[in-house]
């Protein structure tokens, strides 16, 4: 990565933070930018935000970069700020995908978001990343366009969009892009940013790896290439000569260019006349050689296997679940081959080529990236009254991780529904102790408000820093989805001895008082490290966390590629052993999934009777989120499971899946998560009624709801407060002793609970004070989706 030569650029330095006007690039004696990244977030110079970490990379490599945050999509003069870029426009959606970050997994549009200033919600359009390319050509037709960003990455083939409920194209051929970036792409950027600077016309930029472009299907660069047809399904496999059964030992010998010296030395007696009879012809196919022994494969890095086309997976859901298995297949690095996808017919037909995943970052690759001049702030222009980013212009996402450091990247976890593996690949990329206690010493010295407590140590997951496959000859072959499922892999390292030892180097260091982990934990990886268990929760755990078991039952945990509940029971035990050892009260906070793919009305109904059983009292849920190209998506979409193979006829194998449709049955999955709500009773009593399990209604503790009915308004108070659903009336406030009055509702909008604003007034009675109330604080909380 740093072995270019810089750009002439670099004499202007370093710049405090990467510009968003004239202004600022007057101030660096710019006449204009190299590089325009346009984000859907605000810009925070902090390396847990994409256009930091991109911006601050290519400007190490010599380049002038300006940022478009944010711009008003409505048209094409915002995006004209910083004039006309002299390489190209780079467009990302943000850190999220824009339709995850904008509707809800009801389809019901967000009041908030966490990475726009005040958490104010609309500022960026739906399909972000789209939008922003369309309008960059509008500003100047003739820059090259490359997106980036998981919103691009999720979509670099045709895919289901949950929100149209239909199979869009790839948005390569939708955003008419020159080159899109998927996964994280410094090694990609920085390779094509100078490829353009030496004046190589982007059309010919075809070989990077991590990257996708569009050809015409008669492409003459295309030559060369060994086409592998994966377009069908249950196609036969190749077909060998047939053995003729009338053939002697000698026609054999003589097919062999021998001789059989046994019928040549023995003297056979003449044979009777017999009615003449022809035989059966067995006639070779016209061919070089027989197709017997191993078949030889071209080299890998001159094969491109073949998709069925837009066209086809927009009408088959079976031929889109093959297209899913196969891209899944082509995700290693050490041995995935290029991908082509044909969108549209005749003339007009346009190839999607997909290279292979980028190799992963060294270890030095990932200080250089997280040893960049970043900020570690938003940018002065969202400065509040005060100059700072504390009041009304505060920005959620950059609060959450204002204190936290990041230390690796990648999850071998292979979870159907995350969106992890698909985005940054299932090889860990770890960073080195050194850096890490750099960044937080940088923390602790230049951060304002900084307290003494890190907030995270993490990234994808909590515990999976330096560990990998045992042997680099089997990783690079190895096409398993996960490494962890259906149990965790003999040849995976699971050796937590160096993330420990940077826990307790970090601890040490002068005027850090706590260290927390924030980031998910794999309890299944971390039950083989005693020491880790112990480590973390004597001294990382402030009261409470949060773990992700998903599900109490085996057919939506394999549909997940989740391990079973009893992993959580031993981390349980180990947790509370520990916790006790250190005379501290600590709880766990797990996760629960509603409406998953493969989960039955009986699986929801036994996770609730777990849930009382355990005490738990679900306050936020989390609905299943089908994000595009995910695993689980492609179940949803086609009602068949790509885990186990993709076939037309169920009797040769494959395995359908049941789905959750239909708003009623997902409120039904999501009102057995909160069995305790007195709003979900009636629902639950009509169902267990129908799934016959009237003895689970009643009064006694052994009962999941009861049979009386408290007064109830379907007001809802989620400890995100946004997404609650008030009561109609005025409430009194007992500690304040005022009458807290509920916001207006605006015309034309529509009303639910994630709009913060009330319900409509159905006549009904009001509601109790304590109806609803969790009994106690110890709740599982609901969890954003994973495609950040």
């Amino acid at each position: 990565m740093t072995a270019y030569r810089p750009y002439w650029a670099k004499r202007f330095g370093t710049a405090p933070f990467l510009p968003m006007s004239r202004a600022e690039m007057d101030k660096l004696g710019w006449d204009s930018c190299d590089i325009i990244i346009v984000t859907g977030d605000a810009y925070v110079d902090h390396a847990s935000f994409g256009m930091a970490v991109i911006g601050r990379t290519l400007e190490a490599q010599g380049f002038r970069v300006g940022i478009i945050a944010q711009p008003d999509w409505q048209s094409a003069d915002p995006f004209k700020v910083l004039g006309k870029p002299n390489l190209f426009f780079g467009v990302t959606a943000g850190n999220m995908d824009s339709m995850i970050n904008r509707y809800t997994a009801d389809r019901k549009i967000r009041s908030d978001d966490a990475y726009t200033p005040g958490n104010v919600g609309g500022k960026r359009p739906d399909r972000a990343s789209l939008v922003y390319a369309q309008r960059c050509k509008e500003a100047y037709n003739d820059v090259p366009i490359v997106l980036g960003g998981i919103e691009g990455s999720l979509r670099r083939i045709a895919h289901y969009d949950y929100w149209q409920d239909k199979v869009r194209r790839s948005i390569l051929v939708d955003a008419k892009a020159d080159l899109l970036l998927y996964g994280n792409a410094e090694r990609a950027i920085i390779e094509i940013a100078h490829r353009l600077a030496a004046r190589e016309p982007v059309e010919h930029i075809t070989d990077v790896r991590g990257t996708a472009f569009i050809r015409r299907h008669d492409d003459p660069t295309a030559a060369g290439w060994f086409e592998i047809d994966s377009t069908e399904v249950d196609l036969p496999g190749r077909i060998d000569a047939h053995i003729n059964p009338y053939q002697t030992t000698s026609e054999q010998a003589e097919a062999q260019g021998t001789t059989c010296a046994k019928e040549q030395g023995e003297a056979m007696p003449s044979p009777a006349p017999e009615p003449e009879v022809k035989p059966i012809s067995f006639v070779r196919p016209s061919m070089a050689k027989p197709l017997t022994g191993r078949v030889v494969m071209p080299p890998r890095e001159k094969t491109v296997i073949r998709l069925p086309s837009y066209e086809q997976v927009k009408s088959d859901p079976v031929l889109y679940a093959h297209a899913n298995r196969v891209l899944h297949l082509e995700t290693n690095p050490g041995n995935a081959r290029a991908l082509v996808q044909r969108h549209g017919e005749g003339k007009t037909a346009r190839e999607v080529w997909i290279n292979p995943p980028p190799i992963p970052l060294s270890m030095a690759e990932m200080d250089h990236v997280f040893d960049l001049p970043y900020a570690r702030s938003p940018h002065p222009a969202y400065a509040d009254e005060k100059g700072g980013h504390d009041g009304a212009t505060k920005i959620p996402a950059w609060e959450m991780i204002r204190f936290s450091v990041n230390i690796m990247r990648g999850c071998f976890g292979g979870c159907t529904f995350c969106s992890i593996t698909e985005h940054e690949g299932r090889i860990i990329q770890s960073r080195s102790e050194d850096s890490v206690i750099r960044e937080i010493e940088e923390m602790r010295d230049k951060v304002k408000g900084f307290t003494g407590v890190v907030s995270d140590l993490g990234g994808p997951t909590a515990n999976m820093y330096r560990l990998a496959c045992k042997s680099p000859e089997i990783e690079a072959a190895c096409r398993k989805p996960s490494c962890v499922y259906p149990g965790i892999c003999p040849n995976l390292n699971t050796d937590h001895g160096p993330l420990v030892k940077m826990y307790r180097r970090a601890r040490a260091l002068k005027g850090v008082k706590k260290i927390l982990i924030g980031s998910g934990l794999r309890y299944d990886l971390a039950v083989k490290s005693p020491e880790y268990v112990k480590e973390l929760v004597q001294h990382h755990v402030g009261g409470y966390l949060k773990i992700a078991p998903e599900h109490t039952e085996s057919g939506p945990l394999s549909k997940m590629m989740k391990p079973g509940i009893g992993a959580y029971d031993q981390f349980k035990a180990m947790f509370e052993k520990y916790s006790a050892e250190a005379g501290k009260e600590q709880f766990l906070i797990p996760y629960f999934i509603a409406a998953h793919p493969g989960t039955s009305d009986d699986d929801m109904m036994n996770l609730a009777l777990w849930l009382k059983r355990n005490g738990f009292r679900a306050d936020q849920v989390q609905t299943f989120y089908p994000s595009p190209m995910a695993t689980a998506t492609a179940m949803y979409h086609t009602g068949r499971n790509p885990l186990k193979g993709i076939h037309r006829d169920p009797k040769r194998g494959g395995e359908t899946v049941d789905i959750v449709r239909g708003e009623r049955r997902r409120r039904l999955h999501k009102a057995f998560l909160r069995y305790h709500d007195p709003n979900n009773w009636p629902l639950l009593r009509e169902a267990l009624k129908d799934m016959g399990r009237a003895d689970l209604i009643g009064n006694g503790k052994h009962h999941l709801i009861p049979t009386w009915q408290p007064a109830t308004d379907g007001s809802y108070q989620s400890a995100r407060r946004t997404n609650s659903t008030p009561a109609p009336n005025a409430r009194k406030d007992a500690k304040k002793g005022v009458v807290m009055k509920t916001a207006q509702p605006v015309k034309g909008r529509i009303l639910t609970q994630h709009t913060g604003l009330p319900p409509r007034d159905n006549g009904s009675r009001p509601a109790r004070p304590d109806a609803g109330r969790p009994a106690r604080p110890a709740a599982p909380a609901a969890r954003k989706p994973r495609s950040r």
